[in-house]
């Protein structure tokens, strides 16, 4: 079934289906993408794919009750029985006392973040940056994997009480693993934007070949805590993190988070500022959230002090505050968190930060970082694809990988150098804009494989 994709034609669909609506209240929420996607492993394509979808999730009040449902059939009859599914399953709910009912939101700013060669970028044109990646690797021996993927996003929110929203926008994201198995040689590099034309895929395929040469043989060295570089992709792994549990409104709101109660605080380095922020020219976000609600910029910490969290409709009541247009899809439980996060640059070029360090480490990224202790922002994961000892200002070869357990917090407070480069970091459908960070007292507990 072929789906609208502009915004005249879903603000009409939109339209048409509140004006059927049986609530009292009715949100609807257009999710509409379009991902092609190359990937190719052991230096060969193996898949080359292009799906689209679109959904529309409806929210619906009755009588004070507020039921979700959710529906990929966009004809008339597909979209009156999602509002008659809500309808029904309202029926059967408590009174929401928590609900702050929907409002009429102002038009968001209008950001530049489609772009034409993105939309149209072929199989042809991904297998050519493809194949420049895999012949750079073969001629060091290096086997490389990965996944090239362009695609459109587009998002709309109607309500009952006015608001009318509507973003297109396109992305980028490419990833590649070099790998010298029999001697452990292990690379990995990864870029994100809007316009393709701005991924330098020769670029992305030498970091990783490069790592996976200097990779291999890794040696063992002992657990403990090391003095770390972290490069831009792990220390947004570790950005992320803070989104979910010091970042959002609804940890916060109900207590559990790591900022509740210490805004105002000291809770890093002086030198540590970090902001929500959706508006970068480089790489802009949606501009208003799935509520419908304009996004603002939001300080999250400031010269190393707790200044802020993002919230939604609902937990900005529960928090006594206003929404800053973070709410995710009503069908979430996870409630608001940060999806455009930037960390301020210091002065340090990496040979900077290298030649400073007389022993310690340098990580490229984390793999399987999970939860350990929430409430002190701690999680664990292993180093990967490449880490690296530095002894006397110089990288002097690769090391097994090891087992971290960072308090991000603790670690952001003995933070002694900041690059001065950022790039852009994806992840879990945030993007992080970062840069390197030198790290004093970075715990591993074990080595690993």
């Amino acid at each position: 079934m072929s789906v609208p994709t502009d915004k005249a034609s879903i603000i009409k669909l939109l339209d048409d289906t509140l004006s059927r609506s049986p609530g009292e209240q009715t949100e609807l929420v257009y999710i509409g993408q379009r991902e092609a996607t190359t990937r190719f492993a052991e230096d060969v394509i193996h898949q080359n794919m292009a799906a689209g979808d679109a959904r529309v999730i409806v929210r619906l009040v009755k009588d004070g009750r507020v039921a979700i449902s959710s529906t990929n059939d966009l004809t008339s009859a597909g979209l009156d029985r999602a509002m008659s599914d809500a309808l029904q399953i309202a029926a059967w709910l408590a009174p929401d006392e928590g609900f702050p009912g929907f409002v009429q939101s102002p038009v968001a700013p209008v950001v530049e973040a489609f772009f034409p060669a993105t939309a149209d970028c072929s199989p042809a044109q991904r297998a050519g940056a493809v194949a420049a990646i895999v012949s750079a690797g073969r001629k060091s021996g290096i086997q490389s994997s990965g996944l090239y993927q362009t695609g459109t996003e587009t998002i709309a929110v109607a309500n009952s009480a006015g608001t009318r929203q509507f973003f297109a926008g396109t992305k980028a994201e490419l990833s590649v693993s070099a790998s010298d198995d029999p001697l452990l040689g292990q690379g990995w590099s990864t870029a994100a934007q809007r316009n393709v034309a701005l991924i330098d895929a020769e670029s992305i395929g030498r970091v990783a070949i490069d790592k996976a040469v200097r990779s291999r043989n890794p040696i063992a060295i002992p657990a403990g805590d090391y003095t770390v570089i972290l490069e831009p992709a792990a220390v947004g792994q570790l950005l992320l993190f803070l989104g979910f549990l010091a970042f959002s409104g609804k940890s916060f709101a109900q207590g559990r988070g790591v900022f509740s109660g210490k805004l105002g605080e000291t809770v890093t380095g002086a030198n540590i500022t970090i902001h929500e922020d959706p508006f970068l020219p480089e790489y802009p976000g949606v501009p208003f959230d799935y509520e419908g609600i304009p996004k603002q910029k939001v300080v999250l910490i400031e010269n190393g002090i707790a200044r802020g969290v993002v919230h939604d409709t609902r937990t900005a009541k529960m928090a006594g505050g206003t929404s800053t247009g973070h709410a995710l899809p009503a069908d979430n439980a996870r409630g608001p968190y940060p999806k455009n996060l930037t960390l301020l640059p210091g002065t340090a070029t990496m040979e900077e930060m290298i030649a400073s360090m007389a022993r310690g480490l340098l990580i490229t990224h984390f793999w399987y970082l999970n939860y350990l202790n929430p409430m002190k922002a701690q999680v664990s994961g292993s180093t990967r694809d490449g880490t690296f000892l530095i002894a006397n200002g110089a990288i002097m070869g690769p090391v097994k990988n090891l087992r971290a357990t960072p308090a991000i917090l603790e670690a952001f407070a003995r933070a002694e150098q900041i690059g001065r480069e950022r790039v852009f970091y994806p992840q879990y459908s945030a993007m992080m804009f970062v840069p390197a960070m030198k790290i004093a007292g970075f715990p591993f507990v074990e080595d690993t494989e």
